[in-house]
């Protein structure tokens, strides 16, 4: 009998305290900016998938997870670029790879040259560059690097949550300015999170 009212009261216990997470969250993101634990609890599921579906180049899978109506927005550099990034819809994201166009994604870092690639090259140089599955760190609608271009991903997106895969360097030699971090971009649709953006960033002259 005492086992029976202990099981019950734990089972309310741990009721409760979901009730009071979700509580959190929601209280978070009326506010704004969704705090960073907020973020974890309501995206971490979801964008561990979508990172293993970019890390597995399957973008006929990622596209369940693309925005329907407002598509997939490619920003190379952290700057966020509205009228010139490349946007694609949830068709184009599923055929990404037999996409033989080459877009114009923006300009190269220091030399100013267009980044023209079709979507399998802008993959290699400007989404996927290194094992961001295995992050040293994982930041929730927190910046976690950043260089001398202006951040404006919170002011471009409507209520984001933005999940940033970072590493901070990998030759001692470099001291640091050799980090990389890829961050996926989630708005908000009837209910549900949908990926909006994917942000490359790295050390700019």
């Amino acid at each position: 009998m005492k086992k029976l009212l202990l099981k019950s009261i734990i089972t309310a216990g741990l009721f409760l305290i979901f009730v009071l997470l979700l509580n959190t969250a929601a209280a978070a993101e009326e506010q704004g900016i969704i705090k960073a634990k907020a973020a974890e609890q309501i995206i971490k599921e979801k964008s561990e998938k979508v990172i293993g579906l970019i890390a597995a180049r399957d973008f006929k899978k990622l596209a369940d997870y693309v925005h329907p109506e407002k598509g997939l927005r490619f920003t190379p550099y952290t700057h966020v670029r509205p009228e010139k990034d490349i946007n694609l819809t949830k068709e184009q994201v599923s055929n990404f790879f037999k996409i033989n166009k080459k877009y114009l994604w923006g300009y190269y870092d220091g030399s100013g040259k267009e980044i023209r690639l079709t979507p399998e090259k802008y993959y290699y140089q400007f989404i996927y560059t290194n094992d961001f599955i295995n992050a040293d760190k994982i930041g929730y609608n927190k910046v976690l690097s950043s260089g001398n271009m202006i951040e404006n991903q919170f002011e471009v997106y409507e209520k984001p949550i933005i999940v940033e895969y970072y590493f901070p360097g990998f030759k001692a030699k470099f001291g640091g300015m050799d980090w990389k971090s890829l961050r996926l971009v989630f708005e908000k649709y009837k209910d549900n999170w949908k990926l909006r953006g994917i942000i490359h960033n790295q050390w700019t002259i």
